[in-house]
């Protein structure tokens, strides 16, 4: 079946869904997708802003295939064209082929390999950070109890990882000249630089803390600017940071402690602009449930288990719903949003193997 499975891949890399920059229809790679999917109902949802689902299903499916074709920008570092798949002798080799397109073909080319039921959700806004065809579908009847979302893992199944949370914060100051003596209190770079050293060690206060094999809390201050010269006194200081939680750790009570560190009165705005939740979804009592429920979903599905990871994933979306998540998909995390993205050939065929089986297995007339 790995013929099959790197047409498809073909065809999917040379499909431009780079996003940013979201200029992504309803026509080109869904178009595709719908011809290779006769005998499944369709639908193409526009959800605006580049956003776009293609839903499959045939039969009565309990479990849903979960699959991004939206990819990162490419880098000049590129030795190739990205959106032409190359094939070695181990790897196939383009734009997405890691995370997670590889996936996408293997679930195609499985459907075609077999007569039963099967289901399928395709989206094109994971790398926005942006869930709008997942939030939608969610929102709609369904019937589905598990679900499988694609990811790098190496074909394993992963059944916890962190949430995400990212974070604008806005200090005011007093400009002035630089000799004041009030310079040391009234910069708002310097109110961003203390609260940012109270931050770190709040973070580092966290190590102790654990879930499913993750330790401690991952914080990243990612952008800081402001203020006008060296002898001017800063007005105003803008910090983007981002922090990714246990499935233990509370989010909001995250928010007032790293919000609560500021000097009083110096910060002008506090806004999270994302969050996603951790997977499984839930307090610590409910998550560590949901945890074994999605074990024994992997062992019944026939995937390996792996290990938690540290990277968040769309998975924990429909945890939060309700249905009973995993993490599976070909391809390792350190190719992903990569120059000369890669999948294993190896690691497609098992996946699209193992896909092929358990769609077998609702199917009375057998593959």
């Amino acid at each position: 079946m790995l013929d099959q499975v790197l047409q498809h891949l073909t065809a999917l890399v040379s499909f431009d869904t780079r996003n940013p920059p979201r200029r992504i229809g309803v026509g080109g790679i869904f178009d595709y997708l719908r011809a290779q999917l006769p005998g499944f109902r369709v639908e193409v949802t526009d959800h605006g802003d580049g956003a776009v689902s293609l839903f499959a299903v045939r039969g009565a499916p309990e479990v849903l295939f979960n699959v991004h074709l939206d990819t990162v920008p490419s880098s000049p570092a590129w030795t190739g064209d990205p959106l032409a798949l190359r094939v070695t002798r181990s790897r196939a080799i383009g734009l997405g082929a890691c995370d997670i397109k590889g996936a996408a073909a293997c679930l195609v080319a499985a459907a075609q390999a077999s007569r039963g039921d099967a289901a399928f959700l395709f989206g094109s806004d994971e790398e926005a950070n942006d869930a709008r065809c997942i939030e939608a579908f969610l929102k709609r009847p369904h019937e589905f109890a598990h679900v499988v979302v694609a990811e790098p893992t190496s074909g394993e199944a992963v059944l916890a990882h962190r949430g995400i949370s990212s974070v604008l914060l806005r200090f005011k100051g007093q400009a002035g000249h630089a000799s004041g003596a009030d310079a040391i209190d009234s910069s708002a770079l310097h109110q961003a630089m203390r609260w940012g050293a109270d931050a770190l060690a709040f973070v580092e206060g966290e190590s102790h803390r654990r879930f499913g094999g993750l330790t401690g809390l991952r914080f990243n201050i990612g952008r800081v600017e402001g203020g006008i010269k060296a002898n001017v006194i800063a007005p105003s200081a803008e910090v983007r940071f981002g922090f990714r939680p246990l499935p233990s750790h509370d989010i909001d009570e995250l928010h007032a402690r790293l919000g609560g560190l500021a000097d009083v009165g110096a910060l002008e705005r506090y806004e999270e602009t994302f969050r996603g939740p951790s997977l499984p979804a839930g307090d610590v009592a409910e998550a560590e449930e949901r945890r074994l429920a999605a074990r024994d979903l992997a062992d019944a599905l026939g995937f390996p288990i792996g290990n938690a990871v540290d990277f968040w994933t769309e998975a924990s979306l429909f945890s939060a719903a309700g249905l009973n998540a995993l993490v599976c998909g070909p391809g390792n995390i350190a190719q992903a949003h990569t120059a000369d993205e890669w999948v294993s050939l190896s690691e497609l065929r098992d996946y699209a193997e193992a896909v092929r089986r358990i769609i077998a297995r609702n199917s009375r007339a057998g593959p």
